[in-house]
């Protein structure tokens, strides 16, 4: 296939680091944004590595600055991300260090399982341990709001095809307006916002963590919701529970400000879980609908069966949990088996 004027682009600009090494260039992976991942390998190494990555992000779609921020930030947190090794922000380009290919995705089993989180783990309190307000985005409630309206205007109006009447509006309005109440009163630390199996990278030291661009400060079982909850990969309820559980010792001892009763903390996370949860069934339908991207659609059934499950647990989401019922055409308290 004959390179693209980025891709072109993006070659110029490696070759101007490399000081006259040839090397190849090829697709290391895409993501849901418009960037792209090239996998370079110099004829000899550069930077002291045998491969590197090098990112096309085109503007305006795209901004590299964030990445450019969080990454300097999680380094910095003692997190194995992609150090940036140069840099064209104005034409949209970075060489970043290789964390390999091999996802946590591809390599969770029932084996690896424990060894894995733990490791991940370990990583999101010293994430969450080393923020400090004012420096990332904040993860206020018009952000929040922002990315729940992704429900009703994707999922519900263009992928299941529905039309919500005025009391069901009233419905979603109230529910959404209970759970950001809860969102917004959880202490606050950074948040990456897609800390899951596709992000989380199998490497020495591990886990490396990619996708990072769009961290902010907010709620802080966010991220761990992301985890444990993943629209790729779900284990039993009592995994979730434990992993969480060890999270939350870890994060107190930490100084990580999570609640002091671990009921509360797992309300909190699965009130967060409810947001994340129709966020995603919103970005989900849109990326399919309106990109194209149609393969997210089979991972629908996993992040709606969270979703219902934990409406379920709580009666101020009952409301909800009937209305998301009987879009689906399902019993309200149907549950679901993961």
């Amino acid at each position: 296939m004959t390179p693209d004027s980025r891709e072109q682009g993006l070659r110029l600009f490696v070759a101007s680091h490399l000081a006259g090494t040839p090397f190849t260039c090829a697709p290391a992976s895409a993501d849901a944004s418009f960037r792209r991942y090239f996998r370079i390998v110099p004829a000899t190494p550069a930077f002291g590595a045998p491969s590197l990555i090098a990112m096309d992000a085109p503007p305006p779609q795209e901004d590299c600055r964030p990445f450019v921020r969080v990454a300097g930030l999680l380094v910095e947190a003692g997190i194995n991300a992609p150090r940036v090794l140069a840099q064209d922000l104005a034409n949209g380009y970075l060489l970043l260090t290789d964390l390999g290919d091999r996802t946590y995705l591809s390599a969770l089993d029932a084996t690896t399982a424990r060894g894995l989180y733990s490791d991940a783990l370990d990583t999101l309190v010293a994430w969450q341990r080393a923020s400090r307000p004012g420096v990332l985005p904040a993860y206020d409630n018009a952000l929040l709001r922002r990315e729940l309206d992704l429900f009703p205007d994707w999922y519900v109006a263009r992928h299941l095809g529905r039309v919500l009447d005025d009391g069901d509006r009233h419905t979603l309005d109230l529910a959404f307006a209970r759970i950001l109440a809860n969102n917004l009163a959880q202490p606050q630390v950074y948040v990456h916002r897609d800390f899951h199996s596709r992000n989380l990278m199998v490497t020495t030291p591990n886990p490396g963590v990619l996708d990072f661009q769009d961290a902010v400060y907010g709620p802080l079982a966010y991220d761990l919701v992301s985890l444990l909850r993943d629209a790729y990969i779900a284990w039993d309820e009592e995994l979730q529970i434990d992993w969480a559980a060890r999270y939350w010792e870890r994060a107190r001892a930490a100084g990580v400000p999570v609640p002091a009763d671990f009921a509360q903390f797992w309300r909190d996370f699965e009130w967060m879980g409810v947001q994340r949860h129709l966020k995603v069934l919103g970005i989900f339908a849109r990326l399919a609908h309106r990109d194209g991207k149609t393969g997210y659609v089979a991972d629908m059934p996993r992040v709606l069966g969270y979703l219902t499950a934990a409406l379920a647990r709580y009666d101020e989401l009952q409301p909800l949990s009937a209305l998301v019922a009987r879009l689906h055409g399902t019993a309200a308290s149907a549950a679901y088996t993961f």
